[in-house]
């Protein structure tokens, strides 16, 4: 068990769109993230997957509506439900999802990383 410094990870990275797994809990991982621009639709079958923003403002938009986030907001995309995040200006993002989860679901594309590195 230790601490871990949020910020001083989100300094370990520059990528976007490409999660950093930062904590396991439960066969949850606890994942940040540097947003920025459009993102692709997809969904994710099986599992639900938590956004919080800690810096900055997230919109993600579903078929149906968009929905704008601000920083310390969150929200639990339900699994099965096609979204696409986007941020017009860099947005820190911490996420939550199981251990099985696929960064793009079922959707392959050339955004998808495979391999989520730990930091």
């Amino acid at each position: 068990m230790e601490s871990i410094n949020i910020a001083e990870k989100y300094g370990k990275f520059t990528a976007h769109w490409t999660p950093k797994i930062i904590a396991e809990s439960n066969g949850q991982l606890v994942k940040l993230a540097k947003l920025k621009g459009d993102f692709i639709w997809h969904n994710h079958e099986a599992e639900d997957e938590l956004f919080m923003i800690m810096k900055g403002v997230l919109t993600i938009e579903f078929r149906d509506k968009s929905i704008t986030l601000k920083e310390g907001e969150m929200i639990v995309v339900p699994k099965g439900v096609d979204h696409r995040p986007k941020a017009e200006e860099e947005a820190w993002v911490l996420l939550v999802e199981p251990v099985s989860t696929y960064h793009t679901g079922n959707v392959k594309s050339e955004r998808t990383v495979e391999n989520q590195e730990w930091i």
